[in-house]
Formats: structure tokens, C-alpha cells, sequence
């Protein structure tokens, strides 16, 4: 695909990186306007989203590190190479630590949990599918061998430097599968987010929908962890992760309902 954005003699600009730019900026302006029409203060708001990507970025390393943790353990240096820092890292080991800070943070300028969960649902599926993007354009999360219309074949060697694709061998365009599903997603949250609705109901929403979506792309992506009674380690916490949207979407309907 296309890695590398501008390339100066040593320097390169990732694309990966100047998508997921791209995908954070365009999930703030989301974020905001929601967060306004839900009379939540735009600048704690705008706060919050911030030390959420961050700490996303963080947490996505963290937990590369620990599904990979015997190959970062029998080659420590490679923890401080470029491939490393421009891996994409776990997804849900991001959203896990970014929904910790979350919380800590929306208790400590008091806003109100679930109501801001919310606002921010619709937002992170946009950010995530642009990134998605920045994923394909790098080559990293590449799927498995497939022999569909359409496969993708991954022929640049620069790809397969940096992230470690393999090269000539048409594959499952898993990152767009993701990609698409996370434009619908923030389609129906957005609908579903203009309804009257429990506070939470929303982002229980997100959780149920990207869950599944997750587990079920997990079946033809490329896996260097192993597996844990024939799921990925992926699927498990998605499993986790959908559960905990079934109790939000699920649990009693309060008198009054929310709206967003």
C-alpha cells in the first residue's frame, strides 16, 4: 500500500500516523457538538477526549506488548525500534485503559459518567474507522490468505519492512472490513443518539456493535499470539466487552429518559 506519506532522505511521515490524526480530529468535532447539545462543558469535554487518546495510545502497546510478551522478552531491543512505534498496536487494550482515565477524570471535574459515554460513542467508531485506514495504508493488521474478488495484495516491500505483511499473497482486506463497519456503526449511533434514551443506552450500543463486529473479524485476521480455546485473546475481551453492552442497553429503563 502506501506506508509512507513524505519521504526525506531518513525521514518519512507515516500515513498510518497522519490518518489516525486525522480520525482523532474528526472524532473531536463530533464529540463537541454532541457534547454542547447535552450541555456538557465543552472544554472538560474536549479535556477528556485528549487524555483518552493518549491514554488509548498507551494502552495499545501495553497490551502488544503482552499478547507478543515472549517475542519482546527474547528481543528486548525491539521494543525501541520503528516497526514497534509505528505498530498499531491492541485496539481494545487502548480502549480498556482510555475508559479507566475516563472514569477517574469525569469524577474528579464532575461530569456526569454515563450522559458523557454517550456523547463520546458515536465519535470513537468515526475516529476508529479512519484509522482503520491509516492501518491498510501501512499494512499492519493484515487477515488471512483468501482468494476472494476482493482481496487485497499487499506489494509494497516498504509495507512489509515496517509492519511485517507478507508480500504477493492476497488477503482478507480485514482493516477495511472494520473500517465499513465502524462507518455504520457511527451511522446508527448518531440516529440512535438523536432518540430519547437512557444515559448509557448509547454507548452500550457501541459496545454491543463493535464487539461483534471485532469477533467476528478476529476469524480472518492474521493471529501472532495464540489462541485460547480457539479464540484469540481479541475475542475473549470482546466477549467481555459485549456483555458489558447487553447490562448497559438492558438494565431497567429509569422514568425519565436522557436525552443526548
Amino acid at each position: 500500500m502506501f506506508p509512507k506519506l513524505i519521504s526525506i532522505g531518513s525521514f518519512f511521515l507515516p500515513t498510518y500516523g497522519v490518518l489516525v490524526a486525522i480520525g482523532f480530529m474528526a472524532a473531536l468535532w463530533v464529540v463537541v457538538r454532541l457534547a454542547k447539545k447535552a450541555k456538557l462543558p465543552p472544554e472538560a469535554v474536549t479535556n477528556l477526549a485528549i487524555y483518552c487518546a493518549l491514554a488509548g495510545l498507551a494502552g495499545a502497546k501495553l497490551f502488544m506488548f503482552l499478547f507478543n510478551f515472549r517475542d519482546y522478552w527474547n528481543d528486548p531491543k525491539s521494543i525501541f525500534t520503528l516497526s514497534t512505534l509505528q505498530a498499531a498496536g491492541v485496539y481494545q487494550g487502548g480502549f480498556l485503559l482510555a475508559l479507566v482515565v475516563a472514569v477517574w477524570y469525569m469524577k474528579h471535574v464532575k461530569l456526569p459518567v454515563f450522559p458523557t459515554f454517550d456523547v463520546f460513542a458515536p465519535g470513537i467508531a468515526l475516529g476508529h474507522a479512519v484509522g482503520r485506514l491509516g492501518c491498510l495504508a501501512a499494512g499492519c493488521c493484515w487477515g488471512t490468505e483468501c482468494h476472494l474478488p476482493w482481496a487485497i495484495t499487499f506489494t509494497n516491500p516498504q509495507a512489509n519492512q515496517l509492519t511485517g505483511v507478507p508480500l504477493n499473497i492476497p488477503l482478507h482486506p480485514s482493516q477495511l472490513y472494520e473500517s465499513l463497519a465502524e462507518v455504520c456503526i457511527f451511522g446508527i449511533l448518531m440516529w440512535r443518539i438523536r432518540k430519547p434514551h437512557v444515559a448509557g443506552e448509547v454507548f452500550g450500543l457501541y459496545l454491543i456493535l463493535y464487539s461483534s463486529v471485532r469477533f467476528l473479524v478476529e476469524f480472518v485476521r492474521n493471529h501472532e499470539q495464540g489462541l485460547v480455546l480457539g479464540l484469540s485473546l481479541t475475542q475473549w475481551i470482546s466477549l467481555g466487552t459485549l456483555a458489558a453492552g447487553i447490562w448497559l442497553v438492558s438494565r431497567r429503563r429509569q422514568p425519565k429518559l436522557a436525552t443526548a
